[in-house]
């Protein structure tokens, strides 16, 4: 059995649930943010959707600079409508599944790096980055997102069992 075969699964499963999360955000709440350190919960969801894209560039590339000497540096999307929100993360979980089949084993154990301005925040084989910075990461920010879906009395789904608005 492939790496990417045993991810799949989970994969689906993970991006069954942030969707159901994240299609619960109404259009009026994007700016509400918990605290003034925190995301507003349109930046935290349009984060989420944009980590799938990530996915894909571990996949295709063996490193990726947010911000290049000489180059300009990554700027997130923003989303202003639950729709332009799903739209993204549909896209982009489709395509991150896409590079994530198209992966054989040898490629997932090849190091990839993050750099900053050239220098590498760190390398890892890319299933641990899949593993740590992609998936781990997104389900941390939906856990955020359900934090904040509860703050604005709006019905948390169930993630990994009942919540108190679904059973």
């Amino acid at each position: 059995m492939r790496i990417c075969d045993t991810l799949i699964p989970e994969f689906d499963q993970e991006m069954k649930t942030t969707r159901k999360c994240l299609e619960r955000i109404p259009d009026d709440q994007f700016t509400y943010k918990p605290h003034p350190k925190s995301f507003d919960m349109g930046s935290l969801a349009m984060h989420i959707a944009t980590m799938l894209g990530w996915g894909v560039v571990t996949m295709q590339s063996e490193s990726f600079d947010y911000a290049p000497v000489g180059g300009e540096p990554f700027v997130a999307p923003v989303a202003k409508t639950t729709a332009e929100l799903l739209a993204a993360f549909d896209k982009g979980a489709a395509d991150f599944r896409a590079a994530l089949l198209a992966t054989d084993d040898a490629a997932m154990m090849t190091p990839w790096s993050l750099l900053g301005g050239g220098v590498a925040m760190f390398t890892m084989p890319r299933i641990a980055v899949v593993r740590g910075m992609i998936l781990n990461h997104i389900i941390h920010h939906r856990g955020q997102l359900s934090v904040y879906l509860r703050l604005c009395d709006i019905a948390v789904p169930s993630i990994y069992g009942p919540s108190a608005d679904e059973s």
